[in-house]
């Protein structure tokens, strides 16, 4: 394997095993190297930790308002790093991204009205439709010149169709949408008078330095007034158990129904995201800017040593932290099975919609890495050793 420059920052492996973490706890009492849960292994920046240690020394947590300040730090974040205006009022304040999903789901559609989505991925977007009772139609997610993407083309929407769920970047996959991509999308909705709702949670993790994020809402006013955009830090500055995000919604009547089925369901956000969200978004950028360095080498050495591998795959990844690993040439059963049992804890394919996939995050030490692709490769070497 190359060698690869050294970063203090995000070298160190934290023990997670005893801190209720769910992607640890999974193999806490197995050797198994958990890769699969979307939250990464690096300790935040020190101005969340900071921050965090000033607002518990106040000593008292009652109901909390989402601060000035960190609605502004949202205008101004959209405004430099995405070049979208947005206002302070679209901006609706969630303990999850993924009940946001599921919102959309319910707000914009009732029991005869459906949702589309891509497939393979992200499983909230399958289960938000699932359990809400929608009907379902999905658009297959196929390689086109070296990326994931959905293919529009051969989408086949059920009758009454209203809602779409957009994942930019793509998740699994890694794709990062061009304005051409958005602007077909933008075309496909129009044509089937589909509202959007556009999981952009990893936007700011763009790891090719060729692409960059565009908002599906920025594309024009038509966009913007379809559409509900939803944000978070949480994969961003690994603090997604404190749980703050965003839905930014143009629209006031798409903003007013939103509203009105989140009422008396879901919570406020709590005292502790808020302080950690402004940090994050108010200090944290330079912390960031090391981590997608650090995340590029990661996926370097991620990709060279996968595709030398016999059977397996690995297409570009453009943004997130998170590998789609084509193991259908892999002769087992099951990938993640066979995987799991040589040490590597990856997420199923089956999860997503493809069970001849996995998915691998490489948001850790680039020693848990190496050897997780270790235990991969001597896995891979003992089953082409083995008589046929």
């Amino acid at each position: 394997m190359p060698k690869l420059p050294s970063h203090s920052l995000f070298d160190p492996i934290i023990e997670r095993r005893h801190s209720n973490s769910i992607k640890w706890s999974k193999y806490a009492d197995q050797d198994i190297l958990p890769m699969w849960i979307a939250d990464s292994d690096f300790a935040v920046p020190t101005a969340i930790t900071d921050a965090l240690h000033q607002r518990v020394d106040h000593a008292i947590f009652g109901y909390s308002h989402a601060p000035e300040r960190l609605t502004q730090l949202i205008v101004d974040r959209m405004a430099t790093r995405f070049n979208w205006q947005i206002e302070p009022e679209w901006i609706v304040y969630l303990p999850g991204l993924v009940c946001g999903i599921n919102l959309c789901v319910r707000a914009f559609t009732d029991d005869q009205q459906g949702v589309v989505t891509p497939k393979p991925i992200y499983p909230p977007f399958m289960s938000s439709i699932k359990l809400a009772k929608r009907p379902l139609s999905t658009i297959p997610v196929t390689l086109q010149n070296q990326r994931w993407l959905p293919n529009l083309q051969h989408a086949e929407l059920a009758t009454n169709t209203k809602l779409m769920l957009l994942c930019n970047p793509l998740n699994p996959g890694g794709t990062v949408y061009n304005r051409q991509e958005l602007t077909q999308t933008l075309a496909f909705a129009q044509q089937h008078d589909l509202l959007v709702c556009s999981d952009e949670i990893h936007s700011d993790l763009i790891l090719d330095e060729h692409a960059s994020h565009i908002p599906f809402a920025s594309l024009n006013e038509q966009a913007a007034q379809r559409s509900v955009t939803l944000i978070a830090p949480s994969k961003t500055f690994n603090i997604a158990g404190l749980g703050a995000s965003m839905a930014i919604i143009p629209n006031p009547e798409l903003r007013r129904r939103f509203n009105k089925t989140k009422l008396g369901i879901v919570p406020d956000v709590n005292a502790l995201a808020y302080t950690a969200a402004q940090a994050a978004y108010e200090h944290g950028e330079d912390w960031l800017n090391q981590q997608i360095g650090y995340l590029r080498e990661n996926r370097a050495l991620l990709t060279a040593e996968i595709n030398a591998m016999p059977f397996l795959k690995l297409h570009p990844i453009e943004a997130t932290y998170l590998a789609w690993i084509d193991a259908s040439a892999l002769p087992v059963p099951n990938p993640h099975t066979f995987f799991e049992r040589a040490g590597v804890g990856m997420s199923p394919g089956a999860d997503f919609g493809n069970k001849q996939f996995v998915r691998l995050n490489f948001a850790c030490s680039r020693a848990l890495l190496v050897e997780a692709l270790n235990r991969m490769k001597t896995a891979i070497t003992q089953l082409s050793a083995q008589p046929e």
